[in-house]
């Protein structure tokens, strides 16, 4: 077993959404104009909203604490009661939100695809109507897609959802949370992405490393929806120009740093790979490396608890694979100590 005393040194590769704040965000935070949001509004949500929307293509943006309520909202807004979401099996807002049916009155049908991306023959059967079918109200796509490893949709498939959707008058959310990521991996603008769905959500606080927050895109009628939604599900704030200036920054200015991001998580990958021949590291599109362990003699639970007594973080992603991310704090040397923390462990 690996040693029980506490490491000198610790990475962190449990998740982007540990990054902390950058200076120029906590000076932003300082002298950030700020109002009464829920009231007669905060100047620098607004701007934020109006820049975000602006950057994703959409008329419009509403300023939320979280991408899952951005994504609830979306649906509040777009699907009546007793009607069904159609999104990819493993698509975070299946496997982690669709207790939002509680509040929505929808029902989630997932549809089997590869590497986050739906069958569209599959998708195409479960847009058919008859009288033993709900009528289908919404189809979301994610990008990068989470479960999947940070895979990146490419532009054909979310354009031939997007004519499936259209021939049907059915709408598309997109589940945003890392469109940054995806952006980058694509080597297209975010606007690009956006343009292939109604509304899209965008998460603030992850690899972009503002401290809290998530946007909402969309047409003005949809947004001044979300907006009266937002305000019933108690997600109105007050003076939020203090954390929209924050997300100001983010958008503005931390998308293109990414991209050295998934240049280290590419070189993770490869380190792994090259290490134990009972290990196997994902080849990521963005900032995702999964590790399979199945074949080696611990499940995930032993494997990041041995990790962590090494000085490496990491998470469990189901019973034999870990998921680990690179972020604005993991530098080169870090991957180089992540690569023979698992060496290390390996040889226990």
């Amino acid at each position: 077993m690996a040693s029980q005393h506490q490491p000198a040194r610790v990475v962190d590769l449990r998740s982007d959404t540990v990054t902390r704040p950058t200076e120029a965000m906590y000076e932003r935070m300082r002298l950030a104009p700020v109002g009464d949001d829920g009231m007669d509004g905060d100047p620098t949500v607004r701007e934020l909203e109006a820049v975000t929307a602006g950057v994703l293509g959409k008329e419009a943006g509403l300023f939320v604490p979280s991408c899952t309520m951005a994504n609830l909202l979306a649906v509040l807004a777009q699907v009546p009661r007793q009607e069904q979401i159609v999104l990819e099996s493993a698509a975070h807002m299946y496997t982690s939100e669709r207790g939002a049916a509680t509040f929505t009155g929808a029902f989630y049908l997932g549809v089997s695809g590869t590497s986050g991306a739906m069958d569209l023959d599959l998708l195409e059967d479960a847009l058919q109507t008859g009288s033993t079918k709900l009528k289908t109200a919404l189809i979301a796509l994610e990008t990068s897609h989470n479960n999947a490893g940070g895979a990146v949709l490419s532009l054909g498939h979310m354009r031939a959802v997007r004519t499936l959707a259209e021939a049907r008058g059915i709408p598309v959310h997109l589940d945003g949370a890392r469109l940054f990521n995806a952006a980058v991996a694509l080597a297209v603008s975010p606007a690009e992405i956006a343009s292939h769905a109604d509304t899209a959500s965008l998460c603030l606080s992850k690899g972009l490393s503002a401290p809290v927050g998530a946007v909402l895109v969309g047409s003005r009628r949809i947004i001044d929806s979300a907006r009266h939604l937002r305000k019933m599900l108690g997600g109105t704030q007050r003076q939020a120009g203090i954390m929209a200036a924050a997300g100001l920054e983010a958008v503005e200015h931390m998308g293109a740093r990414l991209s050295e991001d998934h240049a280290r998580a590419r070189r993770f990958s490869s380190g792994l790979n090259e290490i134990h021949p009972h290990l196997s590291a994902s080849a990521p599109q963005t900032n995702i490396v999964q590790v399979d362990v199945s074949k080696t003699a611990r499940n995930s639970a032993q494997w990041v608890a041995d990790l962590e007594q090494v000085g490496l973080l990491t998470r469990p992603w189901g019973k034999n694979r870990l998921r680990c991310v690179t972020h604005r704090h993991i530098d080169d040397a870090d991957i180089g100590f992540a690569v023979e923390a698992f060496r290390t462990v390996a040889g226990t």
